[in-house]
């Protein structure tokens, strides 16, 4: 697939500094250009590359100002980042979706699915469930009975999908996740050890929800476990029963998510972060890396650190763990005079 830099720049809405019909037909790394690839530059410090390499189209801001000649034709747009999300879509397009039946396949019996869905070898769907149209199930994939699952959802190889959980439209599960094991519900019993506690709840995914390979949400007690509309879940997450996501929030990789934990809208949550159960976390929140959440967190917070609090007291919480050894040199001296 060959696009010239004028298709491009309509295609992104962008404006041309250059040969308008230079001739691409791979994406590329900033710093891997080369001839008949295109390439973007948001982040400044890898602008050195935009001189020393020889993409033939550079996909930069609409404010960039070259420091000396470069060689590739430019293509401004207000945001790189968003415009090469779109590019790669159109190039992604070109790999045709699987479609059919394999013979290896298993539907159960009640089951019913749309035109141009994709059953791949020994995907195994339940009794009773309903599949929406152009919905993609690759192999050694697990659909639980009772499961709805809805249009132009992408369901990865070796997904597990328990009984009774309702999938939205436009939805990506990545490979191994797991949607609907039961939640961690154990009561102590008398001689010491644990008594299970039945989760006969389910997970609601809305529309437009992405989740990362290996990545497990647990179904509810009772009720549902609800992760909204256009949520982002990396690789590697836990989200346990009954907890609520919000709108358009996204967790990066190994966060953990504790049971009836609800969590706002527009939410960001950097990787390895722990949210401890029954709190709430409100709209606009940013938590960063390797935070331990332990109470409620107010709207458009930005917090960080273990146990977490707002960004400008961690700051300076930092600033005296830094200096703890030479404060504590300076009490001893001042003690003994």
């Amino acid at each position: 697939m060959q696009f010239t830099a004028k298709e491009i720049a309509h295609l992104i809405k962008g404006s041309i500094e250059g040969d308008e019909t230079t001739t691409v037909w791979k994406p590329c790394k900033i710093e891997e250009g080369e001839v008949g690839g295109i390439t973007f530059l948001a982040n400044p410090k890898y602008t050195h590359y935009v001189y020393e390499k020889q993409a033939s189209i550079v996909i930069v801001k609409k404010d960039f100002k070259p420091e000396r000649e470069i060689k590739s034709t430019l293509i401004r747009v207000d945001n790189p980042y968003i415009a090469v999300a779109h590019l790669l879509h159109i190039f992604n397009s070109r790999n045709k979706p699987p479609k059919g039946k394999s013979f290896s396949s298993r539907i159960g019996r009640g089951t019913k699915y749309g035109k141009d869905c994709y059953f791949g070898e020994f995907a195994v769907i339940g009794r009773h469930c309903k599949i929406g149209q152009n919905v993609k199930i690759y192999p050694n994939t697990y659909i639980g009975d009772n499961t709805t699952i809805g249009d132009n959802t992408i369901i990865y190889a070796g997904v597990k999908v328990y009984e009774g959980c309702v999938i939205g439209s436009n939805c990506i599960l990545h490979a191994g996740c797991v949607i609907g094991a039961d939640g961690f519900g154990f009561a102590p019993s008398s001689d010491g050890g644990w008594n299970k506690i039945d989760q006969i709840g389910n997970v609601v995914i809305e529309d437009n929800v992405e989740v990362g390979a290996n990545t497990c949400i647990d179904r509810a007690t009772m009720g549902s476990t609800i992760i909204h509309e256009g949520v982002k879940i990396d690789n590697l997450c836990q989200v346990a029963h009954n907890v609520v996501i919000g709108q358009y929030s996204a967790m990066a990789s190994q966060v953990g998510v504790a049971g009836s934990c609800k969590i706002g809208e527009h939410c960001i949550i950097a990787g390895q972060a722990g949210i401890v159960g029954h709190i709430s976390v409100g709209n606009n929140v940013t938590i960063g890396a390797q935070s331990g959440v332990t109470n409620n967190v107010p709207d458009k917070a930005t917090i960080f650190g273990s146990p977490a609090m707002e960004a400008t007291k961690r700051r300076k919480v930092e600033v005296l763990v830094r200096n703890i050894e030479q404060l504590a040199k300076r009490i001893s001296l001042l003690e003994k005079k």
